[in-house]
């Protein structure tokens, strides 16, 4: 198993080095850095990441880079998410038995209040019952399946759900992607829940990405 870790940033400097330390054991590390104008594009440097340069857009980014990678299986992941220590073990065991399936992992907030654990189940509750994740947990796929797909549309959102939709049902790794509420305490727990959900369904109704992404801050 040849893996390239794909992570789009923008301004992404408070939160990408513990997402880079989790990755100890990757391979190959890609930053796909759409302007950002902190200390990103240093931080990546420094982990022994590689950095392209893309137009802003996270959908846009992460085209480029799975175009730069070379892994034979591609993990996508936010720059705000970490990885459990033993997620090399858990994707190493999907690539060998499972890898006509993309996978992601395990929904995970970084804080103890309990309105973070009830969304954390509604989480659970959606990749069981429809097997849609979201970009926030990862997806690993095999470079075979990402590219019969299509790969990432240039879209500003939802390009996590849009890929998704056009590869087999995503395996669940029982590995925790632990990713950070700053959004959810910002927001309201609630509402910003509602707002996520309330925007997937209006996209999938036929609203554009663009006025999607403005509506979701």
């Amino acid at each position: 198993m040849r893996l390239s870790v794909v992570i789009p940033t923008l301004d992404a400097a408070a939160t990408l080095p513990a997402c880079l330390a989790a990755l100890g054991e990757a391979e190959e590390m890609i930053v796909a850095d759409g302007g950002s104008q902190d200390a990103t594009r240093e931080i990546a440097g420094a982990a022994g990441a590689r950095l392209v340069e893309s137009a802003r857009g996270r959908g846009r980014q992460l085209r480029v880079g799975a175009a730069a990678a070379h892994g034979d299986w591609l993990l996508f992941l936010h720059a705000d998410t970490i990885l459990a220590t033993d997620w090399r073990a858990a994707a190493q065991g999907h690539a060998a038995h499972r890898p006509e399936r993309p996978a992601c992992f395990r929904f995970r907030l970084d804080d103890p209040a309990w309105q973070a654990r009830l969304v954390e189940r509604g989480v659970a509750a959606r990749v069981a019952l429809l097997g849609f994740p979201y970009g926030d947990q990862g997806l690993l796929v095999s470079r075979t399946l990402y590219d019969a797909a299509g790969g990432f549309a240039d879209l500003p959102l939802m390009e996590d759900v849009d890929l998704v939709r056009r590869l087999p049902r995503p395996a669940l790794l029982g590995v925790d992607a632990i990713t950070s509420a700053a959004r959810w305490r910002r927001d309201g727990w609630l509402r910003r829940s509602a707002r996520n959900l309330a925007i997937v369904t209006l996209w999938r109704l036929g609203m554009s990405p663009e006025r999607a992404a403005r509506l979701y801050g």
